[in-house]
């Protein structure tokens, strides 16, 4: 997979496999490559979605912390 991939072009890529796939025509041996390329995308979008999500999770338990010196 390529380094500079990032959430929104991997999301695009697996979109374009999906129409590909949904529209029929493709011979078995590259639907095998489609359909293992698709699994490397969601994998990596959903690493992004949970890093994201603990980013996100620990910058609201941040904001929630009271700073120091306050009571």
């Amino acid at each position: 997979m390529k380094d500079n991939l990032n959430y929104t072009a991997a999301f695009e890529e697996l979109q374009v496999i999906v129409n590909e796939i949904e529209q029929g025509g493709i011979s078995v041996d590259v639907l095998s490559e489609k359909v293992k390329r698709a699994a490397l995308l969601i994998a990596f979008c959903k690493k992004k979605l949970r890093s994201t999500e603990l980013d996100v999770r620990k910058i609201l338990q941040e904001l929630d912390e009271p700073e120091q010196g306050e009571v």
